[in-house]
């Protein structure tokens, strides 16, 4: 009976370890199985950016157990959009990536009724930027050489891209068209479902030009299967991609920044939505994160809560201005 009372006025002493049933141990709002949601096919950005926190939150430590990654591909993100806000909105486990196609995407009303206010921006990881690529065995040989043959007959170089047209990679070749002095409607786009199968139909040759993002093509520049002939950034980027020639240095202002992060539903838990962000800014405070990152060819681009927010009503709405300029806005 002493023995049984000291164990009880011990559990008492020691309840914040873990004593009685256990769960006052438990962490507030930590999800029970994080799943994260890639709204496109496998071999994406949209994989690469869920396989990215994936690896970084085991390597810093954050998460112990594995985040599983679901695959909800249509509409370049219309369909996981819909079915968070609609179907799943108090998902405490799930964190849904984006990027500024999903931004442009939501600013032309492609995501149906719904703007960029239904659901709760959680996190911003990395950047990387778009560019245009070629098969190795193209003629093309760089960009000036794309704008000529764009001058002489758009409807001869086909073009593909993830997404529909006014989709961010249907704009970048609308910029370069308009550079070029022709009608961006006037070109051949080629709409297809996620940066996986952009780069399986340029290396089957089944479109001309490839456009899509410097992290989707790192494995086939090794292999030297594509030719890319300008990445759209300010200045050239570190690393095994400072060979690639930007758009800027061929003569043509073309900047085309790539956002990749997170969002969660619009009814998720205060104490879910705060135990995720604490999560990402703990694995972004890591080095080791830093060399995830940058094993998945992308740079640094870090903001959570409050600040991802703002950005993403900042971005939307520019984009939304870029948008109405092409007529595009519903």
């Amino acid at each position: 009976m002493k023995k049984m009372k000291w164990l009880a006025l011990a559990c008492t002493g020691v309840v914040l370890v873990g004593c009685g049933t256990g769960n006052a141990s438990k962490e507030p709002g930590k999800p029970k199985r994080a799943e994260c949601i890639a709204p496109a096919k496998p071999g994406g950005g949209f994989d690469m950016t869920c396989k990215l926190i994936q690896s970084g939150f085991k390597e810093t430590g954050v998460m112990t157990d594995p985040i599983r990654v679901t695959y909800m591909p249509g509409g370049v993100g219309a369909v996981a959009y819909n079915k968070i806000v609609n179907n799943d909105s108090a998902n405490n486990n799930a964190v849904v990536a984006f990027s500024t196609g999903s931004l442009l995407n939501l600013a032309q009303g492609k995501f149906g009724n719904f703007t960029e206010k239904e659901v709760k921006w959680l996190s911003g990881v990395a950047v990387d930027y778009g560019l245009v690529a070629v098969h190795k065995d193209s003629p093309l040989k760089n960009l000036d050489d794309l704008m000529k043959a764009l001058k002489a007959d758009p409807k001869k170089i086909s073009f593909g891209g993830a997404g529909s047209v006014g989709g961010q990679d249907w704009m970048q070749t609308a910029i370069l068209a308009k550079k070029a002095g022709i009608n961006p409607r006037d070109m051949s786009f080629v709409a297809l479902e996620g940066g996986g199968e952009v780069l399986t139909s340029l290396l089957g040759q089944h479109i001309q030009v490839g456009v899509g993002n410097v992290s989707e093509v790192g494995s086939h520049l090794q292999s030297g299967s594509i030719r890319i002939l300008a990445v759209f950034a300010k200045d050239r980027l570190e690393g095994k991609f400072s060979n690639l020639p930007t758009a800027v240095e061929q003569g043509y202002d073309l900047e085309w920044p790539v956002i990749r992060g997170f969002y969660m539903g619009p009814k998720v838990s205060d104490e879910a939505y705060a135990w995720w962000k604490n999560a990402f800014d703990k694995m972004m405070v890591d080095q080791k994160f830093d060399a995830v990152r940058e094993n998945q060819d992308l740079l640094p681009f870090e903001m959570t809560g409050e600040e991802i927010q703002a950005y993403v009503y900042k971005q939307t709405n520019e984009m939304r201005q870029l948008s109405e300029e092409y007529k595009l806005s519903k």
